[in-house]
């Protein structure tokens, strides 16, 4: 399906305005695109208790610095630059950081106001598809949810980070899924805690009872997607690869006709908000999103619509006494999250809706802070790729963090 997809908008570009030069960010990796933007970058690989390899991307310094002896990067003062965590969404990578020019692009805006830029990749997505003993062709690979990013993956990537840079805690910005397996984190080993500053949940994900779209109409075939998933032997869930890639980089490009099916495609996904769409990073952005995971995570978000709550992964009755030695799954505790955080929501989020954010902020025991974005359109996805995302979010966020 994905294929005929692709060949159609393939045949639509090529019937459009002629031949384009594409985006010189397309099909660009994560370091690519700092290293094009004149940002020094590292590549950094942490493997987790259960033997997934997961690969970090690191800007140690702003584009005009260079107080940096391999591990450590100094401000003007001498003193190191504090370690920040940048965890992305569902579907998605560290380029959702770095995907706009550097005055706009969440990555760089910090790196500039000094600190030391870390962005994760989860197990399963484009630049975490490696484990110590299984490949991605075996279905053992892809047995988890987000659960097993939240106990696994976090914990070790914020291990990594401060070993690297010696500090005693860092910063932690998360949107979507990012902030989801940060609360999970929490209510599991909330000994963690005491390695974060403070946190800032861009379209903050714990409950979604009241989410609307796509996601939403699908939460009722959630076990009927598993139950296919396991017939075809198909764990994997929507990872394009390259030769999708390529054909999305042109027809997505704004100068093609095709590319009003991709500016829909997105707006069914998260809503509606052609005014913030960025046309000119289309290309690039349907490039690198959807990065793939598991059809488990997906399947997991599907049960908590359908619930209502904030709880680990649903195996039936059988499963969870097996597994929880409860018929039903355990929910997450935010009473554990006690470090300070900052909300970030907007009214036209369908997948971090208002009743649910509400739901969370009165749950969580330190929330300091909850800003409403002031655009009434504001969706999901422009948290990440809105043109005015540094104006109408990032400003509020780097003044939380300046405030920790």
């Amino acid at each position: 399906m994905i294929q005929i997809v692709g060949l159609l908008l393939l045949c639509l570009a090529t019937a459009g305005l002629g031949t384009t030069t594409p985006h010189p960010l397309v099909n660009k990796s994560t370091p690519q695109i700092i290293e094009y933007n004149g940002y020094p970058k590292e590549v950094h690989l942490v493997t987790t208790e259960d033997g997934y390899i997961l690969e970090l991307h690191r800007i140690p310094h702003g584009i005009n610095e260079s107080k940096y002896n391999g591990k450590n990067a100094f401000k003007d003062n001498g003193q190191p630059r504090p370690p920040i965590l940048l965890q992305h969404c569902l579907l998605c990578s560290s380029a959702e950081f770095v995907m706009n020019t550097p005055d706009k692009a969440l990555a760089y805006l910090l790196a500039d106001s000094g600190y030391d830029v870390w962005m994760g990749n989860v197990r399963g997505n484009t630049y975490s598809r490696n484990h110590v003993s299984l490949s991605p062709s075996q279905k053992e690979f892809w047995q988890f949810s987000w659960s097993e990013m939240a106990y696994y993956d976090m914990p070790a990537i914020i291990d990594h980070i401060l070993n690297e840079t010696k500090a005693k805690d860092l910063y932690y910005v998360g949107f979507s899924m990012g902030t989801t397996v940060f609360w999970a984190m929490m209510s599991d080993r909330p000994e963690y805690n005491q390695k974060v500053r403070c946190m800032a949940a861009m379209g903050p994900v714990a409950y979604v009872g009241n989410a609307k779209g796509p996601l939403a109409r699908l939460a009722s075939k959630a076990g009927f997607m598993e139950g296919m998933a396991k017939f075809f032997g198909k764990y994997e869930f929507l990872a394009f690869g390259p030769v999708m890639d390529k054909l999305l980089s042109y027809a997505c490009d704004e100068r093609v006709l095709a590319s009003a099916m991709c500016r829909n495609f997105l707006f069914q996904i998260g809503g509606s908000n052609p005014k913030q769409l960025n046309e000119e990073f289309l290309p690039v952005l349907l490039t690198h999103t959807p990065a793939g995971t598991s059809i488990f995570t997906v399947t997991h978000y599907l049960q908590e619509i359908m619930s209502g709550n904030f709880q680990k992964y649903d195996y039936g009755v059988k499963g969870n006494l097996e597994k929880y030695n409860s018929t039903s799954p355990p929910e997450y505790n935010l009473n554990n999250v006690t470090v300070p955080v900052a909300l970030f929501s907007s009214e036209n989020d369908w997948l971090a809706a208002p009743k649910d954010v509400e739901k969370l902020k009165l749950e969580l025991p330190n929330n300091v802070y909850h800003k409403v974005v002031e655009d009434p359109m504001f969706t999901h996805l422009d948290f990440v790729w809105a043109k005015d995302a540094d104006q109408l979010v990032y400003k509020d966020v780097l003044n939380f963090l300046a405030q920790c």
